[in-house]
């Protein structure tokens, strides 16, 4: 497979989004040099493997569709929001509202996650080997959310349907957040999300907490829970 080398040290971080979006000849690109930069990778529509070497600034993988993004360091504000499949793995840290509003997909960080973790999230599922900061699943629709050590304040504040796996401790649960019952099935399915991280038999998911919504700030009903 041929790779394309993109130097943002000599082309623009704009010049670098625009041939992603248009050589569709290379599913293999590599990016040298982002400095912190903002919006890298944002937008993508494409099964492409997109390997930065370095840190980046806000909006990182952005919208990703189908897309696989590495990013080979840490990562600024809204890292992969509105994410809508594929996938986006960080080796280092997030600052906040990582995968905010995402639909699909997953993110996976090697490091910490810092607040707002989650925060409206729609179906993605969110894999955290690190902490993750104050606020996070905040008005979570719809996912999952494990975290392999400990969450901040007003995990789940607000929560709607989306399952929050928690291995380490939790400073304080938000509003209507409860922590249920770990059943067979949530076992099973926390297994598939870890398998799915790179993690299978590295944790045991027996050490994990499940927390989700009471159902008493919102109109629920239970014929209706594929709709939510």
């Amino acid at each position: 497979m041929t790779t394309r080398i993109v130097d943002l040290a000599a082309s623009s971080v704009r010049e670098l989004n625009q041939a992603l979006h248009t050589d569709k000849g290379h599913m293999h690109w590599q990016v040298l040099n982002p400095a912190g930069r903002h919006s890298i990778a944002a937008g993508l529509d494409a099964p492409a493997t997109v390997e930065i070497d370095g840190h980046v600034g806000y909006y990182c993988a952005g919208m990703n569709k189908h897309a696989s993004v590495i990013v080979r360091g840490n990562a600024g504000v809204g890292l992969a929001e509105n994410m809508m499949s594929g996938r986006v793995h960080v080796t280092g840290d997030a600052s906040q509202a990582a995968g905010a509003t995402a639909h699909g997909g997953l993110l996976l960080v090697d490091g910490n996650a810092s607040a707002r973790c989650g925060i409206s999230m729609k179906g993605v599922d969110i894999v955290v080997k690190g902490s993750i900061g104050h606020m996070s699943a905040f008005m979570a629709q719809a996912g999952t959310l494990t975290v392999l050590g400990d969450a901040g304040e007003s995990l789940g504040d607000s929560i709607y349907e989306a399952k929050l796996f928690v291995r380490g401790s939790v400073a304080s649960l938000g509003a209507d957040c409860v922590e249920k019952d770990m059943r067979d099935e949530h076992k099973a399915l926390l297994f598939g999300k870890l398998t799915a991280a790179g993690l299978a038999g590295a944790v045991d998911v027996g050490d994990f907490r499940r927390y989700g919504s009471a159902r008493t700030l919102y109109h629920f009903h239970v014929d209706n829970v594929g709709a939510y």
